[in-house]
């Protein structure tokens, strides 16, 4: 998909080595729209195996290689005080070059690779609490709030519009009622009349959060702008109700009053007590 709506942009995406991927994401930058490369490398990259921790052992040679970063055979570590999966590798590596004895396990296969999968099954929950704690202190953010913010579409679904907030870096779906949108799955777009929405547009949406249940409180993309009839969020307000009086301008030239017609705001004009 990321080929298709880069293609669409005017944009060639050459996937033939990673080296060549790489270049042409760099060179894919609209003017006037830095968002718009952060926003095809996520879509680029969302598809893209994670990188685990595993014994050289257990996993043939061509598994080794790191698509990311064009290695052939890749490890990383920082300092040891940090993550138990840098101790691990600070002694093996000082055991392969004669500076220490590493334990007789370190070298077992079995335990090595029982060891990488608890590392990995770590790191995996590490992520899933990390995206929790986002989602909870997201939710106390937008509690009893309404934001109107500048949105950029991620995905054309079905049914809805997978949408990102740069400002705030959140992301989800911005749904579509079927009975006014069509979807066009050859192009990938959806059509409402003469409104066309596709990837990479910009749009104006308005968040919220729907507390109706406590247990699954989420965030609301509602659409702003483009405006269609019946679907864009248009805000009421009774006290900003406004309407057009006819007010004779005093100031007007030799030639006549000059009358014109103001919009005021009648709910704070006061009535003038009569003497």
């Amino acid at each position: 998909m990321a080929l298709v709506d880069a293609q669409g942009m005017g944009f060639e995406l050459d996937v033939s080595t990673n080296k060549a991927f790489s270049k042409s994401l760099d060179a894919a930058v609209i003017p006037g729209r830095p968002f718009f490369n952060t926003l095809l490398r996520i879509m680029a990259t969302r598809c893209m195996q994670q990188a685990v921790y595993f014994s050289s052992g257990t996993k043939t040679p061509d598994e080794f290689y790191h698509y990311g970063l064009a290695c052939p055979i890749y490890t990383h570590f920082t300092s040891p005080i940090r993550r138990y999966a840098d101790v691990i590798v600070h002694r093996l590596l000082a055991a392969c070059i004669g500076a220490d004895v590493t334990h007789p396990s370190l070298l077992d296969t079995k335990h090595a690779e029982a060891l990488c999968d608890n590392l990995n099954y770590r790191h995996r929950q590490a992520q899933y609490a990390g995206r929790a704690s986002v989602a909870l202190n997201t939710h106390i953010l937008f509690k009893n709030r309404e934001e109107i913010e500048a949105a950029v579409v991620l995905a054309v679904k079905r049914n809805a519009l997978q949408v990102l907030i740069p400002k705030y870096g959140l992301e989800g779906p911005l749904y579509l009622p079927s009975d006014k949108f069509v979807y066009n799955e050859e192009e990938h777009v959806q059509i409402c009349g003469d409104t066309v929405l596709k990837t990479f547009d910009e749009l104006t949406v308005r968040l919220t959060l729907d507390s109706s249940n406590l247990q699954h409180r989420k965030l609301v993309f509602q659409l702003v702008t483009p405006y269609i009839p019946g679907v864009s969020y248009v805000k009421e307000d009774a006290a900003d109700k406004k309407e057009e009086v006819e007010v004779v301008d005093i100031t007007g030239s030799s030639k006549g009053e000059k009358k014109r017609k103001d919009t005021i705001d009648t709910k704070s004009k006061k009535k003038k007590s009569k003497k």
